[in-house]
């Protein structure tokens, strides 16, 4: 049920005492983690907050491909675990700071930085993880690409150089025929 849809509700709510409103803002949030951690941050974090969020999302980022980098059998699969789980991380980021520049900034240092280039071949007779890998980067380097275009040209002027050395990084490996099927420029 949608509060649109009722308008009734909605007039109903806006016209409960204060006090009233407040017990049920607070058990709404407290069902709800992101947006639990989302208030947090708007009404108790300020900017400095934000820039050590994201130097810790870039740190374990880089502690992640080092690890992976140290390891003997390198394979795309478990690249593609840890490119998932650090996605994840950035999207967690995004819902709960709404910080677009940060989001894009993140997602490209996290393409950067990923592993794209496997010692050893996992073969398995359901799954070319290799592909399977390669599509999901290159999809991935899509939307940050959409995400790019939205923002304003002086933010995208911080940010290109990092995107455009992706796209070269992706147009002379092992992935430009993937880049090419599915769209991806070779520079912006």
């Amino acid at each position: 049920m949608k509060l649109s849809e009722h308008k009734d509700l909605k007039i109903e709510i806006l016209a409960l005492p204060p006090k009233e409103k407040d017990k049920l803002l607070l058990r709404l949030v407290a069902k709800d983690k992101v947006l639990t951690e989302h208030l947090h941050f708007l009404l108790l974090e300020d900017e400095s907050n934000l820039r050590d969020r994201i130097a810790n999302i870039k740190g374990e980022i880089l502690l992640t491909m080092q690890k992976l980098e140290e390891s003997k059998n390198l394979n795309a699969k478990d690249v593609l675990t840890a490119l998932r789980r650090l996605a994840k991380l950035v999207n967690h980021n995004l819902r709960v700071t709404k910080a677009n520049f940060e989001d894009v900034e993140l997602r490209i240092f996290l393409f950067n930085n990923t592993i794209t280039q496997f010692k050893s071949r996992v073969f398995s007779s359901v799954k070319n993880y290799e592909q399977v890998f390669a599509t999901y980067f290159i999809k991935s380097t899509l939307v940050t690409l959409r995400k790019f275009d939205k923002l304003h040209e002086d933010l995208q002027f911080d940010l290109q150089e990092g995107l455009n050395r992706l796209l070269k990084t992706i147009d002379k490996g092992n992935m430009a025929d993937v880049a090419k099927d599915l769209g991806l420029p070779e520079q912006i």
